[in-house]
């Protein structure tokens, strides 16, 4: 029983990951775009860019190995915090965590699902940057990393990564449960919880309800993206470089900077923002409401 309640905990994290990933995959384009490219034109002019020279399949390029690295990584992700914050509980016997213990769930979590994931995230952003189509695909870019630059260049930004997921996963993870603990001990949660018992559908038996995980979902994303963004566009540009000209984290800072200013560390972030607040609603929603279907 328990290692099927483990699965289903997986496979609700991975469908949400699937899904919220696919339909904003075109915003997450434009994002890497502007990382990437150092694009300096508006959002429309890059649009406009892609279509003419890729077509409108060009926007979920790299949707695929996205989707390889992100289902597993939300995966983890959600099942880890739900874990962690459950052991909190029990070890302290408690009923609840306190909001600073679910910051801290958060932050580990993420840290966690980071160290596993992170060497698709890094064929990914070569496989989008220019001379990607050359790789030969995910096993063909995989294939290059190892035999021209060696396994660990598969890690090449992690630090910055781990730097930015510790507070993203508790900001992430953290206004979130805040947000929804605090409603639920209102009198319009407690009424919520009520009519919740009674509902039949799935989306009905949510805590929430449907349109109160879709907002907590994207305020918590948009809270979580504005504050470790600037370590993004680091980490990305980390992963770009070759190991003979690989700098470290503060050389690779200063270096933007330098070249663009403060402004630098913000590329792309307008259409992060856009891609994030549907993702990350998404991807709560299709978490809770797969929860619920399966009975997790």
């Amino acid at each position: 029983a328990g290692s099927l309640k483990t699965s289903k905990h997986l496979l609700a994290g991975a469908l949400s990951a699937c899904i919220s990933r696919t339909l904003v995959a075109p915003l997450e384009r434009l994002k890497l775009e502007y990382i990437v490219r150092g694009a300096t034109s508006d959002a429309m002019d890059v649009v406009r860019t892609i279509l003419a020279s890729e077509g409108v399949q060009g926007f979920w390029k790299g949707n695929l190995v996205n989707l390889i690295r992100t289902a597993p990584f939300k995966s983890i992700n959600f099942y880890a915090y739900d874990t962690i914050r459950k052991r909190i509980t029990t070890v302290t016997g408690r009923k609840d965590v306190t909001p600073l213990e679910k910051l801290a769930a958060g932050a580990a979590a993420g840290i966690f699902a980071t160290i596993v994931c992170f060497p698709m995230d890094t064929i990914r952003t070569r496989l989008v940057a220019q001379g990607g189509d050359a790789l030969g695909g995910i096993s063909g870019c995989f294939r290059h990393i190892i035999t021209s630059q060696g396994f660990t260049s598969l890690y090449a930004g992690i630090v910055p990564a781990i730097v930015s997921m510790a507070p993203a996963g508790a900001v992430f993870y953290g206004v979130y449960d805040i947000l929804k603990t605090n409603y639920l001990a209102s009198p319009a949660g407690q009424e919520e919880q009520r009519r919740r018992m009674s509902g039949s559908k799935g989306s009905d038996q949510m805590e929430l309800g449907p349109l109160r995980t879709l907002l907590y979902g994207a305020i918590a994303g948009a809270c979580a993206e504005t504050m470790t963004y600037p370590l993004e566009v680091v980490r990305r540009h980390l992963q770009l470089q070759s190991a003979a000209s690989r700098l470290g984290l503060m050389p690779t800072i200063q270096g933007l900077v330098n070249r663009g200013g403060v402004g630098a560390l913000y590329a792309g972030i307008f259409p992060s923002t856009l891609q994030v607040l549907p993702s990350a609603a998404l991807s709560y929603f299709v978490y809770e409401w797969m929860k619920v279907t399966m009975k997790v």
